[in-house]
């Protein structure tokens, strides 16, 4: 198997990751995440998980990298990280009794052939109606001000949420796995046949 490399240091993708079992290096990739003038979400977040994956072709010429990026979306308005407590407050009285969807772009990229295969997978969050004193009680226990969006879905977030949407419930933390899956097999890795042989 060619070295699998994920092209982000998110210990939240790492996690996620791991799950299939495979060995697997973590790369920074730098590149300017700047959206242009008129472009969609969805475009944004593909063309980011493409680039990502490709910056780190340097270091890893003859890889299966993987490139992710992702944005949220409610009323068409792209959310940002909030920060603090008073933006986080802000954001999230806006979110009650509304939906939320997350797009997430991911690219699997072998270097060695400069083939990149990507796709944008959605994934939507119907919020509860939520009180002044849930948006508080939230953020003071889990303080989520580095997350756009201000929640962790991974953690006590769930508690804001009445349904979700989606295919896969991985996407929502930042990794689409049932798709990397279904990927990562075009570009030539196998992932059950792979775990055959490791476990001979």
């Amino acid at each position: 198997m060619k070295t699998l490399v994920l092209g982000s240091t998110s210990p939240f993708r790492k996690t996620i990751l791991e799950k299939l079992k495979l060995p697997f290096h973590c790369a920074q990739p730098n590149i300017d995440e700047t959206e242009k003038e008129d472009e969609s979400p969805k475009a944004l977040v593909e063309r980011l998980a493409i680039e990502k994956a490709k910056a780190v072709r340097a270091e890893y010429p003859n890889a299966i990298i993987i490139g992710s990026d992702q944005v949220a979306i409610c009323e068409g308005e792209i959310l940002g990280k909030p920060h603090n407590f008073d933006n986080a407050v802000v954001q999230l009285s806006k979110f009650s009794g509304k939906s939320i969807t997350f797009y997430t772009g991911l690219c699997v990229y072998d270097s060695e052939q400069d083939k990149a295969i990507a796709l944008v997978e959605p994934f939507t969050v119907h919020f509860n109606q939520l009180s002044q004193e849930d948006i508080a009680n939230y953020l003071n226990a889990e303080q989520p001000y580095n997350c756009a969006g201000s929640f962790k879905s991974e953690g006590l977030g769930i508690c804001l949420f009445n349904k979700l949407e989606g295919d896969d419930p991985n996407t929502l933390i930042g990794l689409p796995l049932i798709k990397l899956v279904e990927l990562l097999k075009q570009q030539g890795i196998d992932v059950l046949a792979e775990q055959s042989k490791l476990a001979v």
